[in-house]
């Protein structure tokens, strides 16, 4: 008998049924969950509590905790804001973008993707608040009525962009994730035999009964919250990289910034969904929905970025020479140069960001799970170095030699740095475990045409198999 060709690898693999993805997704959130679940929760834990000891130590004592001096007042916490906000993009992107050019391979990534997101944000938006030095403060950044005195100065900064920036993509996204969410609540609601977890599933399902109105009204809420996401993907980093580029600081005021951040942040976003999809493969027994086909998908994002970067890279350093300009010229090619005094920043640059992501070029390479996992926290530490580079380089040496001071990061510096990335975890792994992590019912929906169990059916079976799997999904 015939068999449909099978142009495309398949993205469900196995002899999967409807009901088999239901029980396969729900299975953690309506059980115990893995061991592995545990362990790392109990790391990510201790990491997160050390963490947010060395923030209150730093909100307690003040600033002067953080290895700042003279020229840098920006240093390893602004690096560790613009790394966590350009982790947050690749979650809207995936979602957003991927749904209106009607990618199959976004069904089983965008949830988790999502999810980092959200946590990622959260994590960029502790470190301004902290940098102010008084953080009760913090709401002095927004634009707060004259009856609290005169309008804070600070509105007229650069910075206020990225409170408007930041708050708008994180309330979109935030809503965007939500509303993907509320059919699989609605199946959690249906299974779950606890009466607390069903009540509460019943009261995020928001009613949701499945019938056609709903279903439409989903997809329509869906497309318009991904044309509204669309812009903003674009718009958070580029106005991150006008705070650098509408100064006069040489090496920062330039006009490539913007597209520059861009693909750097879904550069590091695409590599930080990586790292966390292929752990949660492993600790989730997910393997027949999250497959070498969208390693290999994601990893020709992270080439073509990654390429951007480059390109963006040899640019800046062109025209710091081209440019004829001293102090640019200094910057470049003295001191923040393969030779300066931070040329092991530059160099772990050069080598996470560009020679190893190379290997990606080869099939082999992008398709496996383990160098895919590697890559991508090589590319993640890369892109921290990326930050640091940017920022401690061009402040390191001002006009007056007087002021020069080499930038070491003190242990508090480190222990909120190493203290987010534990919260983080935290927030993502109880997500991991109380909410659906793949898209179930979406998933479902390219059963048929991605399926590798229907691929290789033929022809005069499929009808056969649909009815006796539309059954199967009825009865449970």
């Amino acid at each position: 008998m015939h068999k449909e060709a099978a142009i495309r690898e398949p993205l469900i693999l196995g002899k999967k049924t409807y009901h088999d993805i239901t029980v396969d997704v729900c299975r953690v959130v309506e059980d115990r969950a893995p061991k592995m679940w545990y362990v790392l929760f109990t790391i990510a834990c201790i990491i997160g509590l050390y963490g947010i000891g060395c923030i209150l130590y730093l909100i307690g004592t003040g600033i002067g905790t953080w290895g700042l001096n003279k020229t840098i007042g920006w240093a390893w916490d602004i690096t560790n804001f613009v790394w966590w906000v350009g982790i947050g993009h690749a979650g809207t992107l995936i979602s957003a973008v991927l749904l209106l050019f009607k990618q199959r391979w976004r069904m089983a990534i965008n949830r988790s993707a999502e999810a980092m997101t959200i946590f990622a944000v959260f994590m960029a938006g502790m470190f301004p608040m902290i940098h102010m030095g008084r953080i009760w403060m913090a709401y002095w950044v927004f634009p707060i009525p004259n009856q609290f005195g005169s309008l804070w100065v600070n509105f007229n900064s650069p910075l206020l962009w990225d409170v408007f920036a930041i708050s708008t993509y994180l309330s979109v996204s935030v809503v965007f994730w939500y509303i993907g969410l509320i059919p699989d609540f609605a199946t959690l609601r249906d299974r779950v035999k606890k009466p607390i977890a069903k009540k509460m599933y019943s009261i995020l399902s928001f009613g949701w009964s499945g019938r056609a109105k709903h279903w439409n009204r989903f997809e329509l809420v869906s497309l318009v919250l991904a044309g509204l996401a669309t812009p903003l993907v674009f718009s958070v980093h580029s106005i991150v990289s006008m705070d650098f580029a509408t100064s006069l600081v040489p090496g920062w005021h330039s006009t490539i910034f913007p597209p520059y951040f861009v693909a750097g942040a879904v550069f590091s976003g695409f590599a930080m969904v990586q790292t966390l999809l292929l752990i949660m493969r492993k600790a989730m027994r997910l393997e027949a929905y999250i497959t070498r086909q969208h390693v290999g998908y994601m990893n020709i994002v992270i080439i073509v970025t990654g390429g951007i970067v480059a390109v963006a890279y040899a640019t800046e350093y062109f025209m710091g020479w081209y440019s004829g300009v001293q102090y640019e010229s200094y910057t470049y090619m003295s001191y923040g140069s393969a030779t300066g005094r931070y040329y092991w920043a530059f160099w772990a640059l050069i080598l996470c960001n560009i020679a190893i992501p190379g290997l990606l070029w080869f099939k082999k390479i992008r398709t496996s799970f383990v160098w895919a996992w590697l890559i991508s926290i090589v590319i993640n530490i890369g892109m921290w170095f990326e930050r640091f580079d940017i920022i401690v380089l061009c402040l390191h040496h001002d006009y007056l030699p007087s002021s020069w001071i080499m930038f070491y990061p003190s242990a508090i510096d480190i222990g909120v740095f190493l203290g987010t990335i534990g919260l983080f975890s935290v927030f993502f792994l109880l997500f991991t475990r109380y909410f659906p992590v793949l898209a179930l019912n979406e998933v479902k929906s390219i059963m048929k045409v991605s399926g590798e169990y229907y691929k290789n059916l033929p022809d005069d079976h499929h009808d056969e198999a649909h009815g006796s799997d539309n059954n199967n999904s009825n009865n449970h």
